[in-house]
């Protein structure tokens, strides 16, 4: 029966057309994989750790985030707290999935909270505006889900089992910070989103002199602000 489902899901126009949105964002996405794999081991990471880091985590933005306060020796309440900050927009994702499966049983949701992400909320929130459920959203959410995770796993399992071959002179690093210029020049769908960004740009320059790399934090709390605020000022002025 499940074997049955999955072949349907797979089958359908709407998965293949999900792979075909997801083309292109996961070019990006495959050397943001690959980078992270990388800096996780030459960050002190064992491969082992390393692995289960990308298998079961599976959130890039987060993983770099606290790269950095790892290798620092940074406490584990300032790690915790980054991780937890920089992923606080999968609360707003989270809400706004519910509009669309939570009809679904419970482990069918939480399967889709593992696999959900950045790009696949955007890919998805554009073919399906209307918050209404609909036969095809499942296997539409299932082809971009399949093709983001193979994307990043693929690279970041390379990246981790070939870090200690890969020499710094490549400048992978640099490769990664276009790969997230990438990702996220692809995010900024509205003028809420901008002044986020913004705003994140500028509190993370503002305060980089601080120590254990809270600049990073700083930014976030300051573009969960400024973009919860820049929505609601923009829903205000919009005519009734």
């Amino acid at each position: 029966m499940a074997l049955m489902a999955l072949t349907d899901t797979v089958r359908h126009p709407a998965y293949r057309l999900a792979v075909r949105d997801m083309i292109s964002p996961a070019v990006g996405m495959a050397a943001w994989g690959l980078v992270t794999g990388v800096a996780m081991v030459k960050g002190g990471l064992s491969v082992p750790l390393a692995l289960a880091v990308s298998l079961l985590v599976y959130a890039g933005s987060a993983q770099l985030a606290v790269l950095p306060l790892l290798a620092v020796g940074a406490p584990l309440w300032v790690i915790w707290l980054t991780a937890i900050c920089v992923n606080l927009r999968f609360v707003i994702f989270s809400n706004l999935w519910r509009s669309y499966f939570a009809h679904l049983p419970l482990r069918q949701r939480l399967t889709i909270g593992y696999f959900s992400g950045d790009v696949i909320f955007v890919a998805f929130m554009k073919r399906y505006p209307t918050q209404q459920p609909q036969p095809e959203q499942q296997p539409y959410f299932w082809g971009a889900a399949t093709t983001n995770w193979l994307a990043w796993q693929l690279p970041s399992i390379a990246g981790i089992l070939l870090a200690n071959e890969v020499p710094l002179s490549w400048g992978l690093g640099f490769a990664g910070v276009l790969a997230l210029l990438g990702v996220l020049l692809s995010m900024l769908h509205d003028r809420a989103t901008w002044i986020a960004t913004g705003v994140a740009a500028t509190a993370a320059v503002a305060a980089f002199a601080l120590p254990l790399k809270l600049n990073i934090l700083v930014a976030i709390v300051a573009a969960v602000a400024a973009g919860l605020a820049a929505e609601a000022w923009l829903q205000h002025k919009e005519p009734d």
